[in-house]
Parts: C-alpha cells; sequence; structure tokens
C-alpha cells in the first residue's frame, strides 16, 4: 500500500472508532461505563454499526461531489433503519427494562403510529447529530488536506459494507426475539428510509456561497450549538418538552442552513458545532444515571477520561485547521 493510500484510511479508522462512541458511550447512560473492559469488547459489534455506516454516508457523499445536505439525509435514512428497522427501539414499548422508559414512552405516544414522540426525536436527532454528523466533521476537521477527498477504494467500501450487515444482523436478532414491529411500521419506514436516500442525491446543489456576515466560530456559533442542543438533550419527557424540543431542533437547523449558506462560514464554524455535540454529551455524562449498577468512581472515572479525550480531540482538530488555513465554505 502507497503512502497516500495508507494515510487516507487512516482517517477511515479514526471514524470507524469514533462514531460509536459519541452514539454509545460518551453520554455515558449504559451500566457498562464504568467496565473499561467490556467498553472496549463492545466496540467489536458497535463500530460496524454505527462506525461503518458514518464512513459509507461520508464517503458516498464526498464521491458524488455532494457536500453536508447530503451527509445529514443520509445520517436520517440511517438511524431510521437503525431505529426503525434493525434494533426497532422506535417501536418498541418495552425496549429498555426500567420503568423510566415506560414512562417516557406513554407520556407522549401516538396509538395510531404505535410510537413515543419524545423517543422519536431523540432517536433521530441523536444518530444524525451524535452517531454520524459530528463524529464525520470532527474527524474531516483532524484531516482537513484529505477532507473532500475520498477516503477509501471499492474494496475499502466492501469491508465497510460488509461489517455493518455483520453488525446489523447480530444486534436485529438480539432486540428482535421477542419484540417485531409491525408489518406496516416497517413498510412506512423502509419507504421513508428510500424517500431520504433519494433526496439525498437529488437535491439541487448551491450555485455559490451568499454574501453576509456569520458570527465567530469559537463563541457565538459554539455557545449558539451548545445552548440548543443541551436543550434537547435536557426536556422532560411531556407533550410541552416535545414541543419545545421541536423548537429548539428547528432553530438550530434554521440558523445552521441560514448561516452555512454564507461564504464566510467555514471549516471553523463546522469543528464549532460538531465539536460542541460531542461537548454536550460528555459534559452531561457526569449528571446521567446509568441504567443498572454502577461505582461512582468507576462512573466518574470514565467520564472523565471521555471528557478529556473530546477536549484534546477537539483542540487538535482546531490546531490542524489553522496550519491548514481552511476556511472555505464547505456546505
Amino acid at each position: 500500500m502507497d503512502t497516500a493510500r495508507h494515510h487516507r484510511w487512516l482517517p477511515a479508522l479514526g471514524l470507524l472508532l469514533l462514531s460509536p462512541v459519541c452514539a454509545e458511550y460518551l453520554i455515558g447512560y449504559d451500566q457498562i461505563i464504568g467496565r473499561p473492559r467490556e467498553l472496549l469488547a463492545g466496540l467489536l459489534i458497535l463500530a460496524p454499526l454505527y462506525g461503518a455506516v458514518a464512513v459509507m454516508i461520508r464517503e458516498a457523499a464526498r464521491r458524488t461531489g455532494r457536500g453536508w445536505p447530503t451527509i445529514l439525509l443520509l445520517s436520517a435514512a440511517f438511524g431510521l433503519v437503525q431505529a426503525g428497522l434493525i434494533d426497532q427501539s422506535l417501536f418498541n414499548p418495552h425496549f429498555v427494562d426500567e420503568p423510566s422508559w415506560d414512562r417516557e414512552w406513554s407520556s407522549t405516544l401516538v396509538p395510531v403510529l404505535g410510537i413515543s414522540l419524545q423517543h422519536t426525536l431523540n432517536f433521530l436527532a441523536g444518530h444524525v447529530i451524535w452517531s454520524f454528523a459530528a463524529p464525520i466533521a470532527v474527524v474531516e476537521s483532524l484531516t482537513p488536506r484529505l477532507a473532500d477527498r475520498p477516503w477509501l477504494r471499492r474494496g475499502g467500501m466492501a469491508v465497510m459494507a460488509l461489517l455493518y450487515c455483520l453488525g446489523a444482523a447480530v444486534i436485529f436478532r438480539e432486540h428482535t426475539r421477542k419484540f417485531m414491529a409491525s408489518p406496516v411500521q416497517l413498510g412506512v419506514t423502509a419507504v421513508i428510509v428510500l424517500a431520504l436516500v433519494a433526496l439525498a442525491f437529488t437535491l439541487p446543489r448551491r450555485r455559490g456561497p451568499m454574501p453576509g456576515r456569520v458570527p465567530p466560530p469559537l463563541w457565538l456559533t459554539a455557545c449558539t450549538a451548545v445552548a440548543l442542543l443541551a436543550t434537547h438533550q435536557l426536556i422532560p419527557p411531556t407533550w410541552a418538552g416535545v414541543a419545545l424540543d421541536v423548537l429548539s431542533l428547528s432553530l438550530g437547523a434554521g440558523l445552521l442552513l441560514r448561516w452555512s449558506s454564507r461564504a464566510q462560514w467555514g471549516r471553523m464554524h463546522i469543528l464549532a458545532v460538531s465539536g460542541s455535540a460531542l461537548v454536550v454529551n460528555a459534559g452531561l455524562s457526569f449528571v446521567v444515571e446509568p441504567n443498572g449498577q454502577v461505582a461512582y468512581a468507576a462512573k466518574y472515572a470514565a467520564n472523565a477520561t471521555l471528557m478529556l479525550g473530546v477536549l484534546a480531540l477537539l483542540a487538535a482538530a482546531h490546531r490542524r485547521l489553522r496550519r491548514a488555513g481552511a476556511t472555505a465554505n464547505d456546505v
């Protein structure tokens, strides 16, 4: 393998590992958060399930010369695949054996659809932001000179697809032993997934950036992202909470769409938004009560280790962007 190809495998490997950490470990809700060996072992399943998808989403967008709208739409599609077709947490009222899960599910239940609206928002936003988009943005920020280029060839993509199929098969078998969504629920989910994928590749490209000012990336952009993402994570599981969540997510999406269309929007802004997502979950992990019994010393040690890792990763990405002089609009 030549040096250039070797260097392109490194960010793909980094994304393969960062995606599952951001998706499942960073907020520290699981009882294995205080068990380092189990966390590492869990990556054998979670890296194919999340990381391989993140790599494929990113490669599909970059290979076709598309940017973040395509990445976000594909992230939404695969988020629906995960929550609606693979583990089916979108439809399973007893997905987690915890009384709090049952209370949250019933508090915003939509009987005709068989879903909890609050859980649906959490699943979809969680996958789009933390499972896929934020890890992709951070890893691209760490490798700014390769950010617009494909990292893998066809063989590498085939490996990622195979890894994902294996991971998805394990999770599907595990979570559908006692529950299976109805054919209508599965069929409607599949149709929406296909529509999102089609839209991702047919959405008209922007002709060019628009004039206008954007906020400074490291202060106003990051602080706005932290406030909106923290609101999303902290809202109560009520109908009023759902309304506030929709408002905060819509406001965030609107600001992102407006600012990112302007010429002054650059990679530093993208890092500010994605880095804020990681910092929010790493910070909230200190107050999250894991499912099951976990020694507090082990929990806080894991939370602190992950937070320090996030801060070190973001600092390294910031340095590399500054050295590369990355300022161009990339949406």
